[in-house]
């Protein structure tokens, strides 16, 4: 008996294929060439993501042992200091708030957020140690020695210049804007961390404790600037450069490189 055939309304039979050549045209090929950088994209997220916590952990810190030893000695940079460590950390909270967000549009509608949090950051730290400095210079105190001072300043120019490099190449990659503008917060502890240091051996070798309030106005005048640029959103990656990254091309952009 030969088989019976196959009736015009039976379903057509399922094909199996696990390589996506069954999918509707034009549908593999897509997927194929999203999945990789989309891929790519979650590993930076990731790297992000701990290089933030690295950055908190050690600005926290960096700012109990700075404000400590600064209020011990007088001092208004060593204070100046540790309160950029608060401002550095309220920074890295700031982009880490952002890319705790799964979806992609909510972290871009979070950008601008981080931002002015990271300028009034700036502009806070800016304001207490132009004040303090300046009540230095007139008289109220000179500022002592300080070897804890010293040997904090030396550790964070070592620290700071890898967490700033790597976050700054990382958020280049995503396009993000805070996250470079916080790579810049890192960067700006690093010059910091070496003024404070030449200003902290010149009070203590040479006793010229005018070092001290002048090297607080230094951090004073950079602070304002780098505000001045994160509420403005120049900070090499422009916002709009979020939407390039979900695309899964990498935004060109040489100075965030």
């Amino acid at each position: 008996m030969s088989e019976p055939t196959r009736s015009r309304q039976d379903p057509p039979v399922e094909q199996h294929c696990d390589d996506g050549c069954c999918a509707p045209t034009g549908a593999a090929p897509q997927a194929q060439r999203e999945e990789p950088g989309q891929r790519r994209r979650a590993v930076l997220i990731r790297w992000l993501r701990l290089l933030v916590a690295a950055t908190i952990s050690y600005n926290v810190i960096e700012a109990i042992v700075a404000i400590g030893s600064g209020v011990a000695a007088s001092s208004a940079a060593l204070i100046g200091f540790g309160l950029d460590s608060v401002v550095e950390v309220a920074s890295a909270a700031a982009v880490a708030w952002q890319f705790s967000a799964r979806q992609e549009q909510v972290r871009r509608l979070r950008e601008r957020r981080a931002l002015r949090i990271i300028a009034v950051s700036f502009f806070a730290l800016a304001a207490y140690v132009t004040v303090e400095a300046v009540r230095t210079l007139a008289g109220s105190g000179d500022p002592a020695p300080s070897t804890v001072g010293v040997v904090l300043a030396a550790l964070s120019l070592v620290i700071m210049p890898v967490l700033s490099l790597s976050q700054r190449r990382i958020g280049g990659k995503l396009g993000s804007a805070s996250a470079v503008a916080d790579s810049k917060q890192t960067l700006l502890c690093t010059y910091l961390s070496g003024v404070l240091l030449l200003g902290l051996l010149l009070n203590g070798l040479f006793g010229w404790s005018w070092a001290d309030p002048v090297v607080a106005l230094v951090i004073a005048v950079v602070a304002v600037q780098e505000g001045r640029e994160a509420w403005s959103g120049d900070n090499c990656c422009a916002p709009g450069g979020l939407a390039l990254a979900t695309s899964g091309e990498e935004p060109h952009d040489d100075c965030c490189e």
